[in-house]
């Protein structure tokens, strides 16, 4: 005689499968969709960083992964870097523009603007702005209006400030190198800011234009020909990306150098006054986290510096023969051995 009870055993052992195959399904195809999946933009002024020699660039990674954005995972970032090189910036912002990524991150006055010009719909976000309103990428600070907002920088109006902590801590300084890329919209102002600061403390100037990385080299000849007592290097994109190569220079002529960014001194330059340009790139992955959440980069007010920070490579200055007074030890936030 058959036995009743094991059909409907059989039955439901199938339909429990069945349920469960009903209820993966949805799942799986719904962790496997593009929508999860977000697609941003970032145009690089410089080269692409390597563990030997980490960038700001890992900085707005690891923001974006303490947000719960992960490269490979749920993030696309699509990367164009511009090795330095200002010119090749509209054509990367065009390629950006034509892949239709929901958001653009990028830094500096250059890449800004190439973006503006390549773009009035696509959100961009600047980790590091020079003066957002007169260069016209923000109607006010506020309430930035267009497609732009982002973190500004201080530079221009900190070189009187620079010169002053380099003269206080070279007191014979008469004659000093300016280092600067004539292909930076901010460049007229920021050597206009250091000569004028110049001539208020009886300093003279040796403007020193370089845009490629064997300019850099020659423009150090000529520092050593003219016998310079201390060089300052304005604050500029592809200046960042040739840290090294600077500070080497620097070191090996002997020159006691001042520069805008901490990771500057800590690779071996003399002192610093600037913004804390790591944090200004980790913290512009809130303002990207927030447009794909859906706020309008209109509304979102643009951030300013509310700290400049000072930091002093004690190990180089005793290279240079110069001794860090009390005063300025205890004025700097950082003081690197």
């Amino acid at each position: 005689m058959p036995i009743p009870i094991r059909r409907p055993i059989a039955r439901r052992r199938l339909l429990i499968a069945l349920g469960a195959g009903v209820l993966a399904a949805p799942l799986a195809s719904f962790s496997q969709q593009p929508g999860n999946v977000r697609r941003i933009g970032f145009l690089a002024v410089r080269s692409r960083p390597t563990p030997s020699n980490p960038d700001y660039y890992d900085a707005f990674v690891r923001g974006m992964r303490e947000l719960g954005y992960v490269e490979g995972k749920n993030l696309v970032i699509e990367w164009r870097y511009a090795d330095g090189k200002y010119e090749r910036l509209p054509g990367l912002a065009a390629e950006l523009v034509g892949l239709r990524v929901e958001v653009i991150a990028t830094h500096s006055t250059p890449a800004t603007q190439a973006l503006q010009r390549a773009t009035s719909s696509i959100p961009i976000v600047s980790a590091a702005l020079g003066d957002p309103v007169s260069s016209g990428f923000a109607t006010s600070l506020g309430r930035p209006r267009g497609n732009i907002t982002g973190l500004s920088l201080i530079t221009t109006d900190l070189y009187p400030k620079q010169l002053e902590l380099l003269k206080t801590m070279v007191p014979a300084l008469s004659l000093g190198a300016v280092l600067a890329n004539s292909g930076s919209p901010r460049y007229p102002a920021n050597l206009k800011s250091v000569q004028a600061a110049a001539q208020q403390l009886g300093v003279k100037i040796l403007p020193v234009d370089a845009r490629t990385p064997e300019e850099i080299e020659r423009g150090f000849a000529a520092i050593r020909r003219e016998r310079t007592d201390a060089v300052i290097v304005l604050a500029d994109a592809f200046f960042t990306g040739q840290r090294r190569q600077i500070t080497e220079l620097a070191a090996r002529n002997r020159l006691p150098s001042m520069f805008s960014y901490r990771e500057d001194v800590e690779a071996g330059g003399l002192m610093s006054y600037g913004q804390n340009l790591t944090d200004y790139f980790r913290r512009a992955a809130t303002y990207v986290d927030k447009i794909l959440k859906g706020a309008k980069p209109g509304e979102l007010p643009i951030e300013q510096p509310t700290r400049i920070h000072l930091a002093i490579n004690r190990k180089t200055a005793k290279a240079l023969g110069i001794t860090v007074s009390k005063e300025m030890l205890f004025r700097a936030d950082e003081v690197i051995e």
